[in-house]
């Protein structure tokens, strides 16, 4: 099953629509969603729903929409100039410079607002969709995202130690990446044990997505990223820390044991998880070819 295409046509024929005499704000709405990221955070969670119960992948649409909507704000804001600052973003312009400040934190705004309407509105049971709520409310929230975006930027130009960084990046991170997964095994009501298997799987697999993050914008042009790059250097990231071998190397050690747990999921969740994750797990592998030259893919 091709579930990026799935994915892909069901985000574009859930665009907002709205009837209002403002001359840009429905064109704002859906400006970074056109923009088309790869979804990786959505497909996570299909990728569990179609190794579980495959007849529920159709079920599983909105709620996935609904983690896309929530990361999107995130970008959104992230992009911010009290945040990163950045003209980039999916290979277009960061939605406050197409349009404006303050129309970049509105549409923040109502993208983080209307993934919980879509959850509401999801043809799923509402046990169902009420531990959904609680999961992605946990991650992109007071105990997630958001504390460690606040970490972030508080602690710009004030060194931490891996410990420390380590937490940050959980929480602004690799919580929303746990959530995900976890998501996808409500839907098809894994038992408890392993909805815990897949969340600390996701924690990770989310500390191992920020340190190939932090390798592309140390390595990377913004055009061969599709965002803006080179811009943390004042930033706490685990290149400014461990320096660029010391990160690949920390990259190469989470890579290989991720892998080995993957190994030990029930088995018919290995294939649609592999499928995935295989373009994923060793990424920055592909940041250097043999020649040094920066060999980089785009991300967000």
């Amino acid at each position: 099953m091709d579930l990026t295409a799935l994915f892909q046509n069901h985000l574009q024929n859930s665009l907002i629509e709205i009837e209002t005499f403002h001359p840009h704000y429905e064109r704002a709405l859906n400006y970074m969603l056109q923009a088309r990221g790869k979804g990786f955070r959505p497909l996570l969670l299909l990728s569990v729903v179609e190794g579980i119960d495959p007849l529920l992948i159709d079920s599983a649409l909105d709620p996935a929409l609904a983690v896309e909507l929530f990361h999107t704000y995130s970008l959104i804001h992230d992009d911010l100039p009290a945040m990163d600052d950045a003209d980039l973003r999916r290979g277009v312009k960061s939605l406050h410079r197409e349009f404006d400040e303050v129309t970049a934190i509105l549409v923040g705004d109502a993208l983080n607002t209307h993934a919980f309407y879509i959850i509401a509105s999801s043809p799923l049971s509402a046990d169902t969709r009420i531990a959904l709520t609680r999961e992605l409310s946990l991650a992109g929230g007071v105990y997630g995202m958001v504390h460690g975006q606040i970490l972030d930027c508080y602690f710009e130009r004030r060194p931490l130690d891996l410990e420390r960084l380590s937490q940050l990046h959980i929480n602004k991170t690799a919580k929303l990446i746990a959530a995900s997964l976890k998501m996808g095994g409500i839907i098809v009501n894994l038992p408890q044990e392993e909805l815990d298997e897949l969340y600390n799987f996701g924690i990770d697999l989310g500390l191992l997505f920020q340190i190939q993050d932090d390798l592309i914008d140390t390595l990377s042009s913004a055009e061969e990223a599709g965002k803006t790059t080179q811009n943390d250097t004042e930033k706490n990231s685990f290149t400014q820390l461990l320096g660029v071998d010391g990160a690949l190397r920390e990259a190469d050690l989470l890579a290989q044991e991720l892998q080995r747990r993957l190994e030990r999921f029930r088995p018919s969740l290995i294939p649609p998880l592999e499928r995935l994750l295989g373009s994923y797990l060793f990424r920055h592998q592909r940041l250097k070819g043999d020649d040094g030259r920066e060999n980089t893919e785009k991300d967000g």
